[in-house]
């Protein structure tokens, strides 16, 4: 830990000012959950619904399990041998994965497991942190940063980075880095038809498109920006929706350091881990159409689930992951969107 904290390099970068009162509106409503599914394990970082309405989450062991909503049935597909993050179910009925440790996987329906990708750019790939894939079997993922770990991810949002990467890897293999100065990159959602991409910037507050298709091809822009909290994991719903979920809100006085020399967020960094930067604790979720309107808005501060990674739906089911939980969270049906 010493170590880490003595390589912290920070860059100034101002925020735009935070939205009043947290971002809360006439659409932010409770956080409620009806139930929690024990995972077997500790920390389902992401949660992801399969093609017959399972989800899927991967544990801080390593493993990968797969829970029925209906029969409450737990069943392991396999492990990783790392610590699987971010989880798509693929086309040929296998799941993708993103390994902090290991890189970006596939595993088969008996658990084996087959190492898709271990170094870009000729280094070692850790902190790999979502993935999606297309109809055609390109695959798209994320890199949250290639200077921390996940046991000291805040030390990225302290300093600052800019190392997260946006990478594509072809039917072929063939890897191209699509951006390479995200901050902190973590959440990824494949449009329907297949024309762009939304990828979560958590230390940029915000969540962006990167179109692949027609004019706009290979450019950016926002999708929703300026948001109140640090989006994490992101999911496309069957109700079209983009879920996006909030770790925790944004740091005032985080806020105010950032622009000004780093020395101070230096300091911050050192000082004792007991009275360090911490998140509050939060229950936390957004969900967006695709033109970036805001549809949905949960949030309960103080109860017992807390630090939202990631959230989906199926078919008006809700359900939530945390990487501090044991529990994946089933949440109580929402009324009707405004």
């Amino acid at each position: 830990m010493t170590l880490a904290r003595r390589l912290i390099s920070p860059r100034r970068w101002t925020p735009p000012a935070a939205p009043a009162d947290e971002g809360r509106s006439p659409l932010t409503g409770r956080f409620s959950v009806s139930r929690r599914l024990a995972t077997g394990g500790h920390g389902p970082e992401d949660v992801i619904f399969d093609d017959h309405g399972r989800v899927l989450a991967g544990l801080g062991d390593g493993s990968v399990v797969r829970l029925d909503l209906t029969s409450g049935t737990r069943t392991t597909v396999g492990n990783t041998g790392g610590r699987p993050l971010g989880l798509e179910p693929s086309t040929d009925g296998s799941v993708l994965i993103c390994d902090h440790d290991r890189g970006l996987l596939r595993m088969s329906a008996d658990g084996s497991v087959e190492v898709l990708v271990d170094a870009v750019a000729g280094r070692p790939l850790t902190f790999a942190s979502n993935v999606v894939e297309g109809p055609d079997g390109t695959i798209w993922f994320t890199v949250s940063t290639r200077r921390w770990d996940l046991q000291h991810y805040l030390g990225d949002i302290i300093e600052h980075s800019c190392t997260g990467l946006l990478v594509r890897r072809d039917v072929n293999g063939t890897l191209t880095v699509l951006r390479d100065d995200l901050k902190f990159a973590n959440g990824l959602v494949l449009a329907p038809d297949a024309s762009h991409l939304l990828v979560a910037e958590t230390a940029g507050y915000r969540v962006s498109r990167y179109w692949l298709t027609g004019p706009k091809a290979g450019t950016v822009e926002p999708f929703v920006d300026n948001l109140s909290g640090l989006p994490d994991n992101m999911s496309l719903g069957s109700d079209r929706l983009v879920w996006v979920s909030i770790a925790a809100p944004r740091v005032p006085l985080l806020d105010r350091l950032l622009p000004l020399p780093g020395f101070l967020r230096l300091l911050l960094w050192n000082l004792p881990e007991a009275v360090r930067l911490k998140p509050t604790p939060i229950a936390w979720a957004m969900a967006f159409d695709l033109s970036g309107r805001l549809v949905h808005d949960l949030r309960t501060e103080g109860g017992s689930y807390a630090f939202v990674t990631s959230v989906a739906e199926h078919h008006g089911t809700v359900v939530a992951g945390s990487l501090h939980q044991d529990d994946i969270a089933v949440l109580t049906p929402l009324s009707p969107s405004r």
